[in-house]
Protein backbone atom coordinates (compact mmCIF):
# COMPACT_ATOMS: atom_id res chain seq x y z
CA UNK A 1 0.00 0.00 0.00
CA UNK A 2 1.55 3.85 -0.99
CA UNK A 3 0.30 6.82 0.59
CA UNK A 4 1.06 10.56 0.30
CA UNK A 5 0.24 10.80 4.10
CA UNK A 6 1.38 8.50 6.66
CA UNK A 7 -1.13 5.78 7.63
CA UNK A 8 -2.77 6.07 10.91
CA UNK A 9 -2.73 3.27 13.47
CA UNK A 10 -6.63 2.75 12.58
CA UNK A 11 -5.72 1.82 9.26
CA UNK A 12 -2.50 -0.23 9.87
CA UNK A 13 -4.59 -2.04 12.11
CA UNK A 14 -7.37 -2.44 9.20
CA UNK A 15 -4.33 -3.71 6.47
CA UNK A 16 -2.82 -6.27 8.77
CA UNK A 17 -5.95 -7.74 9.67
CA UNK A 18 -7.13 -8.03 5.83
CA UNK A 19 -3.77 -9.41 4.94
CA UNK A 20 -3.29 -12.26 7.57
CA UNK A 21 -5.48 -14.99 5.89
CA UNK A 22 -4.49 -14.13 2.47
CA UNK A 23 -1.71 -16.56 0.73
CA UNK A 24 2.36 -15.57 0.36
CA UNK A 25 3.07 -13.87 -2.67
CA UNK A 26 5.52 -15.85 -3.49
CA UNK A 27 5.84 -19.87 -4.34
CA UNK A 28 9.10 -20.81 -2.44
CA UNK A 29 7.49 -20.32 1.40
CA UNK A 30 10.42 -21.73 3.63
CA UNK A 31 13.07 -21.58 1.06
CA UNK A 32 15.36 -19.31 3.34
CA UNK A 33 15.98 -22.48 5.49
CA UNK A 34 17.85 -23.76 2.87
CA UNK A 35 18.96 -22.39 -0.58
CA UNK A 36 17.05 -19.28 -1.93
CA UNK A 37 15.34 -20.16 -5.22
CA UNK A 38 16.95 -18.46 -8.56
CA UNK A 39 15.41 -15.53 -10.41
CA UNK A 40 15.51 -13.75 -6.73
CA UNK A 41 17.82 -11.29 -5.39
CA UNK A 42 19.79 -13.11 -2.86
CA UNK A 43 21.33 -10.76 0.28
CA UNK A 44 23.20 -12.16 2.90
CA UNK A 45 24.58 -9.80 6.08
CA UNK A 46 25.54 -10.85 9.07
CA UNK A 47 27.62 -9.41 12.64
CA UNK A 48 29.55 -10.50 15.29
CA UNK A 49 27.47 -9.56 18.69
CA UNK A 50 30.25 -10.70 20.94
CA UNK A 51 30.53 -13.69 22.92
CA UNK A 52 29.28 -15.61 25.51
CA UNK A 53 25.77 -17.01 27.26
CA UNK A 54 24.81 -13.62 28.24
CA UNK A 55 25.21 -11.81 24.97
CA UNK A 56 23.51 -14.80 23.15
CA UNK A 57 20.82 -14.52 25.71
CA UNK A 58 20.28 -10.65 24.95
CA UNK A 59 20.38 -11.30 21.27
CA UNK A 60 17.28 -13.83 21.62
CA UNK A 61 15.67 -10.66 23.31
CA UNK A 62 16.35 -8.15 20.88
CA UNK A 63 15.05 -10.60 17.91
CA UNK A 64 11.76 -11.57 20.45
CA UNK A 65 11.30 -7.54 20.64
CA UNK A 66 11.95 -7.07 16.85
CA UNK A 67 14.65 -4.86 17.89
CA UNK A 68 16.21 -5.30 14.67
CA UNK A 69 13.75 -2.49 13.02
CA UNK A 70 14.62 -0.24 16.09
CA UNK A 71 15.78 2.13 12.70
CA UNK A 72 14.27 5.23 13.09
CA UNK A 73 13.21 5.25 9.28
CA UNK A 74 11.63 1.84 9.31
CA UNK A 75 8.27 1.28 11.74
CA UNK A 76 7.09 -1.93 12.63
CA UNK A 77 3.50 -2.61 13.20
CA UNK A 78 3.47 -3.94 16.06
CA UNK A 79 6.77 -4.46 17.41
CA UNK A 80 4.46 -6.45 20.76
CA UNK A 81 3.74 -9.25 17.58
CA UNK A 82 4.75 -12.38 19.36
CA UNK A 83 7.30 -14.18 17.33
CA UNK A 84 5.39 -17.49 16.19
CA UNK A 85 4.46 -19.32 13.28
CA UNK A 86 1.33 -17.36 11.77
CA UNK A 87 2.33 -13.77 13.04
CA UNK A 88 1.51 -10.78 10.64
CA UNK A 89 3.34 -7.47 10.42
CA UNK A 90 2.95 -4.40 8.78
CA UNK A 91 6.75 -2.55 8.04
CA UNK A 92 6.29 0.78 7.09
CA UNK A 93 8.60 3.28 5.22
CA UNK A 94 9.45 6.46 3.73
CA UNK A 95 11.34 7.28 0.87
CA UNK A 96 11.02 10.34 -1.63
CA UNK A 97 8.00 11.49 -0.42
CA UNK A 98 5.79 8.23 -0.24
CA UNK A 99 5.00 6.21 3.00
CA UNK A 100 4.63 2.06 2.11
CA UNK A 101 3.13 0.13 3.42
CA UNK A 102 3.87 -3.93 3.32
CA UNK A 103 2.87 -7.26 4.78
CA UNK A 104 4.62 -9.98 5.91
CA UNK A 105 3.91 -13.16 8.09
CA UNK A 106 6.14 -15.66 9.97
CA UNK A 107 6.83 -18.67 8.25
CA UNK A 108 8.74 -20.63 10.73
CA UNK A 109 10.58 -19.82 14.06
CA UNK A 110 13.95 -21.17 14.75
CA UNK A 111 14.18 -22.40 18.69
CA UNK A 112 17.05 -24.09 19.25
CA UNK A 113 19.51 -24.24 22.20
CA UNK A 114 22.45 -22.16 19.98
CA UNK A 115 19.93 -20.49 18.21
CA UNK A 116 17.37 -18.47 17.67
CA UNK A 117 14.87 -16.53 14.79
CA UNK A 118 12.52 -16.72 12.37
CA UNK A 119 11.71 -16.27 8.65
CA UNK A 120 8.61 -13.89 7.29
CA UNK A 121 7.57 -13.76 4.07
CA UNK A 122 5.85 -11.19 1.57
CA UNK A 123 2.03 -11.27 1.28
CA UNK A 124 -0.03 -9.52 -1.50
CA UNK A 125 0.47 -6.09 0.30
CA UNK A 126 4.02 -5.45 -0.20
CA UNK A 127 6.18 -4.04 -2.72
CA UNK A 128 8.35 -7.33 -3.10
CA UNK A 129 7.83 -10.97 -3.07
CA UNK A 130 10.34 -13.00 -1.16
CA UNK A 131 11.37 -14.13 2.00
CA UNK A 132 13.58 -13.01 4.76
CA UNK A 133 15.18 -15.04 8.02
CA UNK A 134 16.70 -13.02 10.46
CA UNK A 135 18.53 -15.34 13.46
CA UNK A 136 21.12 -15.19 16.27
CA UNK A 137 23.36 -18.21 16.39
CA UNK A 138 25.88 -19.04 19.40
CA UNK A 139 28.85 -20.75 17.97
CA UNK A 140 30.07 -22.31 21.11
CA UNK A 141 33.56 -24.02 19.84
CA UNK A 142 34.70 -21.02 19.27
CA UNK A 143 32.04 -18.86 21.71
CA UNK A 144 31.10 -16.35 19.28
CA UNK A 145 27.26 -14.67 18.71
CA UNK A 146 26.71 -13.90 15.24
CA UNK A 147 23.12 -12.23 13.74
CA UNK A 148 22.65 -13.07 10.27
CA UNK A 149 19.87 -11.92 8.09
CA UNK A 150 19.03 -13.98 5.07
CA UNK A 151 16.59 -12.63 1.88
CA UNK A 152 15.24 -13.39 -1.52
CA UNK A 153 13.13 -10.78 -3.21
CA UNK A 154 11.91 -9.48 -6.35
CA UNK A 155 9.73 -6.66 -7.43
CA UNK A 156 6.05 -7.21 -6.79
CA UNK A 157 3.72 -4.67 -8.91
CA UNK A 158 4.87 -2.12 -12.01
CA UNK A 159 5.46 1.04 -9.07
CA UNK A 160 8.23 -1.40 -7.38
CA UNK A 161 9.64 -2.82 -10.24
CA UNK A 162 9.31 1.26 -11.72
CA UNK A 163 11.38 2.18 -8.45
CA UNK A 164 13.37 -1.22 -8.20
CA UNK A 165 16.95 0.44 -7.88
CA UNK A 166 15.57 3.14 -4.61
CA UNK A 167 14.26 -0.36 -3.80
CA UNK A 168 17.48 -1.96 -3.63
CA UNK A 169 19.51 1.03 -2.07
CA UNK A 170 16.83 0.93 0.80
CA UNK A 171 17.48 -3.26 1.21
CA UNK A 172 20.84 -2.74 1.56
CA UNK A 173 20.40 0.43 4.13
CA UNK A 174 17.81 -2.01 6.06
CA UNK A 175 20.40 -4.83 6.22
CA UNK A 176 23.06 -2.20 7.32
CA UNK A 177 21.67 -0.61 9.52
CA UNK A 178 19.44 -3.75 10.75
CA UNK A 179 23.20 -5.23 11.84
CA UNK A 180 24.02 -1.75 13.87
CA UNK A 181 20.70 -1.83 15.51
CA UNK A 182 21.18 -5.73 16.76
CA UNK A 183 24.90 -4.55 17.98
CA UNK A 184 23.80 -1.81 19.68
CA UNK A 185 21.17 -3.81 21.46
CA UNK A 186 23.46 -6.46 22.32
CA UNK A 187 26.24 -4.47 23.99
CA UNK A 188 26.62 -5.16 27.61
Amino acid sequence: MYALGRPDAATIRRFVAAQAPLPFSYADVGATRTTPPAGYDVDHARVRLGEGAATFARAVAAVRTWRMFALGWVDLHWPDAPIAVGTTVAVLTRALGVWSLNAARIVYVVDEAERFGFAYGTLPEHAERGEERFTVEWHRDEDEVWYDILAFSRPHGVLATLAYPLARRLQQRFRADSLRAMASATRA
